[in-house]
């Protein structure tokens, strides 16, 4: 099948498809002789999988590693959960920080006034030293 019918099928753009294949994330695809890629069930898996790596937030190498571990018959599995443990452990690490955040600015949301007069704890805090 071509790129636009696997892109259809996977979910994964053909700009995409074309990316990851410049950074060799998948292998390089057979080509027709008039130089159209062409892309077998295989690719189709593999760029599935990749989606939904992405959609789980997992950065590109570390999908280039669950890739091989993938293809890897001899892989131990405690590979595999090291790379995603770690991927947990940043993702709770982000959203501790990210809540912060939020509760920084729910504070000072709320200590604006916001009406039309200048004085504003917002601007007041982003503009005060680092402590």
């Amino acid at each position: 099948m071509n790129i636009s019918q696997a892109a259809k099928l996977t979910g994964v753009s053909a700009k995409m498809i074309r990316y990851y294949e410049c950074i060799n994330l998948i292998k390089k695809s057979v080509r027709t002789l008039s130089g159209y890629r062409t892309y077998g069930e295989n690719d189709l898996h593999v760029l599935r999988m990749i989606k939904k790596s992405r959609s789980l937030g997992f950065s590109l190498d570390q999908i280039r590693e669950l890739l091989s571990l993938w293809q890897d018959p001899n892989r131990e599995s405690a590979d595999v959960k090291a790379i995603a443990q770690a991927h947990v452990d940043d993702l709770n690490k982000r959203i501790s920080e990210l809540s912060e955040m939020r509760d920084i600015l729910a504070q000072l949301a709320q200590a604006c006034i916001g009406d039309h007069r200048p004085e504003c704890p917002i601007i007041q805090s982003l503009a005060s030293p680092l402590n």
